[in-house]
């Protein structure tokens, strides 16, 4: 039995049946003596003895129950607090604990794989039952392993909780692991991890001016890199808030009809409003004008922006867009997206040609075909087309029916998000419509000017060339005549962006001749959302064990 069941520094003495999936191992220590734990002091006197009964491995698919009898000695140290103390065996149990150090790693090593709530499903057919907390606490006292500092770090930042506490992740990009987390996204924080952890040569981080400093401060010698990504985010968002305070000037260009219609089987127009909606909008609309113009009056008086939107409860981005904006922005038109009616425009169009204006038959014929919507999509399909107004019309509502031969009001304009969306994209993934609606723009020669910088710099990011191991290309001189380019044209928008990548030129040179970027640190953060929402919404701490990231139960 010992050869095939030891138990370090134990004997065993029994083995007890103790139900059919069950079994009771009777143990006794083999010493003769044991040392006090307060003096260190040897004493083999006994004092008496008592039982204790913790979990160990499982042995043939049974669970084991130890039934330990501990001794308990006198302390031959006079000077010693301690009258009797119990002996211990550090190699097989730890004081006061329930189950043998060896169960323990069993069972943290299955809660570190499947996760908490899976690893307590998992764990009763291998005979080691326990619930999720534990495995939760066994995971929460493993020890950090002693990973080596990166050369590569890569830093960005998470969210405990949306919108209120964040933390920093740093991830190995060598080694494809993270390397640590921290409770927040301060430059202190990462400064000090970065001076307790010499050695790191390059740092790749997003456009934060936290991490830019943390960096400086930290690690002085590291190569700073800017991410990618961000930086075709950052040129976007630089023409989303050019064109949001322009969108009411470039309303009055004139349109580009496109040169070949990609998506003529769809609606191009939303169905038209009713009385009630109409005058709703109407009120929604005259209460934002008046906001818009009590913040422009209170911008033109001095207020910061800040104070404004205190004042008047608004979202800051609102204030700022109402500050920016040259007239009001109107919202923009909304096209309609896909329909389940767009198999069957082809044929009710074919049908009202024919001259049938009956919505229900029409319902009943498409729903013949397969429609599976309400008779109400055919009646606002039709009430735009109609020659005459319907039987059901009231006779007071008669004089109303739309006719179908006025041409509907143009200069529709997609809204500044779509429109900087549309500007970042290359032009061979435009369809026809989009690439109408750029050439709209370019109609205005500012809009022109922002256009084409923000799809060189898009360019120049995207087809840098640089691949591991590669000398630098001539992005970097590329990069220089689009700055000398943008710091000169005219728009503010433009220039304060220029400036902004003048003032940590070396990170985004870096980028334009480097391999490395965040991308790494995103795909972690995405791991640790997971990890999150496996919880099912609990209060959790994230933490790092082996270069992996688990869960753990938050203290109160």
């Amino acid at each position: 039995m010992r050869e095939l069941y030891s138990i370090p520094g134990c004997r065993i003495e029994r083995v007890t049946r103790r139900s059919p999936a069950g079994t009771v191992i009777v143990v006794r220590p083999e010493s003769s003596g044991a040392r006090c734990p307060s003096c260190k002091a040897s004493s083999d006197t006994p004092h008496s003895t008592y039982v204790r009964r913790p979990a160990d491995l499982p042995a043939a698919g049974r669970s084991v129950q130890l039934q330990l009898h501990v001794r308990r000695f006198f302390c031959r140290n006079t000077k010693c607090a301690r009258r009797t103390f119990a002996e211990r065996l550090p190699g097989l149990l730890a004081p006061r604990a329930r189950r043998t150090r060896r169960l323990a790693t069993a069972q943290r090593a299955v809660g570190m794989t499947a996760g908490a709530e899976a690893g307590a499903r998992l764990l009763p057919p291998l005979a080691m039952p326990t619930s999720p907390d534990t495995l939760l606490r066994l995971m929460h006292r493993a020890p950090l392993p002693a990973l080596p500092t990166p050369r590569v770090l890569g830093v960005d930042d998470w969210a405990l909780r949306k919108g209120r506490t964040y933390g920093s992740i740093l991830v190995d990009l060598e080694a494809h692991r993270v390397v640590d987390l921290l409770p927040d996204r301060s430059a202190s924080t990462v400064a000090a991890w970065l001076r307790h952890h010499p050695g790191v040569e390059l740092i790749t981080r997003d456009r934060s001016t936290e991490y830019a400093r943390a960096a400086t401060l930290g690690a002085p010698g590291a190569q700073q890199v800017a991410d990618r990504w961000h930086l075709l985010l950052n040129v976007r968002q630089m023409v989303d808030r050019w064109l949001t305070g322009t969108h009411a000037r470039l309303r009055a260009l004139p349109e580009v009809v496109p040169g070949a219609e990609s998506s003529s089987g769809r609606r191009h127009a939303s169905f038209p409003r009713t009385r009630s909606e109409e005058h709703a909008g109407e009120e929604s609309r005259a209460r934002r004008v008046a906001t818009y113009e009590e913040v422009r009056r209170l911008h033109r008086a001095g207020e910061p922006l800040l104070r404004i939107s205190r004042t008047l409860r608004l979202a800051r981005a609102t204030v700022r867009k109402y500050a920016r904006a040259e007239a009001f922005p109107e919202r923009a038109v909304r096209v309609p997206g896909p329909s389940i009616l767009d198999p069957f425009l082809e044929y009710l169009e074919r049908r009202h040609a024919a001259g049938c204006e009956n919505a229900l038959v029409l319902w009943r014929e498409i729903r013949a075909r397969g429609f599976g919507g309400t008779s109400r999509q055919v009646h606002r399909w039709l009430q735009t087309r109609r020659t005459a107004p319907a039987g059901s019309t009231p006779l007071t509502r008669r004089g109303n029916a739309p006719n179908p031969s006025t041409p509907r009001p143009t200069g529709s304009l997609p809204s500044p998000k779509q429109l900087a969306w549309l500007c970042v994209q290359p032009q061979s993934a435009l369809l026809p419509t989009e690439a109408a609606t750029l050439a709209r723009l370019e109609q205005d020669a500012e809009a022109a000017r922002v256009v084409a910088l923000a799809r060189r710099f898009c360019e120049m990011v995207r087809e840098r060339g640089v691949t591991r191991g590669a000398k630098p290309t001539s992005s970097c001189a590329t990069f220089e005549q689009w700055l000398a380019e943008a710091r000169t044209c005219g728009v503010r928008a433009v220039e304060t962006f220029a400036q902004g990548l003048e003032h940590e030129g070396d990170a985004v040179r870096a980028a334009l001749t480097t391999c490395w970027s965040n991308a790494q640190a995103e795909g972690q953060i995405t791991k640790l959302k997971f990890l999150k929402r496996q919880m099912y919404g609990r209060v959790l701490m994230v933490t790092r064990k082996r270069g992996n990231l688990v869960m753990a139960e938050r203290g109160p």
